[in-house]
């Protein structure tokens, strides 16, 4: 579990609000409403949210980044909530619901960052890599409130059968647009993804 507040970065000529230096914390920690308790987001109009709630990335993604990088990368280098292990996040599929802890987290979109990833890696050209390597970690949705600790399992509860996953979700936005269709056949996808998905000239079949 990782959690951080707000603070000022100079970049370049400018300064800075964002809360994506996210460090461990022991104990239990509650998810409720929208967020994690003792995080924060700096622009709730990009991040956070319902279905931006809390975000997971995959331990075994940060040491791909690691060899990628080489250099050491500790959890919640990427701004996750969620470090991860043993999970196939590109797997998983939106609306896959899973008990942690107390807490019950929906599986709702891939995380799309902005250039402050960039600010947090040290290297403004990041972004461009991290959306290439399509290892985007997950947002959750807060289904039921709940509270959740280091060492918690996690257990899958419900997998819809729609097939659209967050690697496919990722492809679709990053890469080739065709992919988009699925999206509107996935009910558990949100209204804007799906405005953006019939955008692209996708259409509901059936």
């Amino acid at each position: 579990m990782n959690v951080g507040g707000v603070r000022t970065v100079e970049v370049g000529d400018r300064v800075v609000a964002t809360a994506i230096w996210k460090a461990p914390v022991s104990g239990r920690i509650a998810v409720s409403g929208v967020n994690v308790s003792g995080d924060d987001q700096a622009d709730r109009s990009v991040h956070g949210g319902e279905h931006k709630a809390v975000y997971a990335y995959a331990w075994e993604d940060t040491l791909w980044w690691q060899d990628q990088l080489g250099r050491e990368l500790e959890p919640g280098n990427f701004g996750e909530n969620l470090t991860l292990t043993g999970v196939d996040v590109a797997a998983s599929v939106v609306g896959e619901h899973w008990r942690v802890g107390s807490a019950l987290l929906e599986v709702s979109e891939p995380r799309f960052p902005c250039f402050k990833l960039g600010i947090r890696m040290g290297d403004p050209k990041f972004l461009k890599r991290f959306a290439a390597a399509r290892r985007t970690g997950t947002y959750l949705r807060i289904v039921e409130e709940g509270d959740i600790g280091a060492g918690d399992p996690i257990e899958i509860r419900v997998r819809p059968d729609h097939g659209v996953t967050i690697g496919l979700f990722a492809a679709a936005y990053l890469g080739d647009h065709s992919l988009a269709r699925p999206l509107l056949d996935a009910p558990q996808v949100s209204d804007d993804w799906q405005d953006w998905a019939r955008g692209r000239g996708a259409h509901v079949t059936g």
